[in-house]
């Protein structure tokens, strides 16, 4: 029985390429969701044949660029973990969860054409959600924060993300916000 062709690792140059393909795009499509692919591409560094063999259309370039970044996000958590206490992992990982959401931001025109189209149905938020819990379980477990925090709090606690305009200066704002909800879930720590 043949594979599917998506099961099929990638050569260490192809995956370089679409790794790439991926950083350019969300560069050039947070700057402006028309910037034809055909530059995409050339800024790239990629022929119209690689480009198009990783991404045959606009649709599938913008759901592989959020569920890229996504992933990216998800599996931040745990590798922060590995590497720092639960509390500094926590308050790391939020910094990249307001990257990806200044990112998604930026795309979200892009995304709303995309979508437009009826062929893009965009990934769900439950793995930022579980990967949220983990930090939340581990830092709760050290006593670091509160207990009994659950993702879906979390995610309303840092709702005003979504409110900072990414075109601005956003990281100071974004650093300030994260900050008042690190010390909103150290409250009522387990004293140490």
């Amino acid at each position: 029985m043949r594979q599917k062709k998506d099961a099929v690792p990638l050569r260490s140059d192809a995956q370089r390429n679409r790794e790439r393909i991926l950083d350019v795009a969300l560069a050039e499509l947070t700057r402006c969701a028309d910037t034809p692919l055909s530059t995409i591409a050339k800024k790239a560094c990629v022929g119209q044949g690689t480009f198009y063999r990783n991404f045959p259309n606009r649709e599938a370039l913008v759901l592989e660029i959020y569920r890229h970044g996504m992933q990216q996000v998800t599996d931040a958590a745990a590798q922060l973990l590995r590497t720092r206490d639960p509390e500094r992992a926590l308050r790391e990982w939020m910094d990249l969860l307001a990257r990806f959401a200044m990112a998604k931001a930026g795309l979200a025109d892009a995304i709303r054409q995309a979508m437009a189209s009826g062929n893009l149905t965009k990934p769900g938020p439950a793995p930022v959600i579980a990967a949220a819990e983990l930090l939340l379980r581990a830092n709760e477990a050290a006593g670091t924060i509160r207990p009994g925090v659950t993702g879906d709090d979390f995610f309303l606690a840092i709702a005003g993300l979504w409110q900072i305009d990414p075109r601005e200066d956003w990281q100071p704002r974004a650093a300030r916000l994260l900050d008042l909800v690190m010390d909103g879930l150290r409250a009522g720590a387990p004293e140490r």
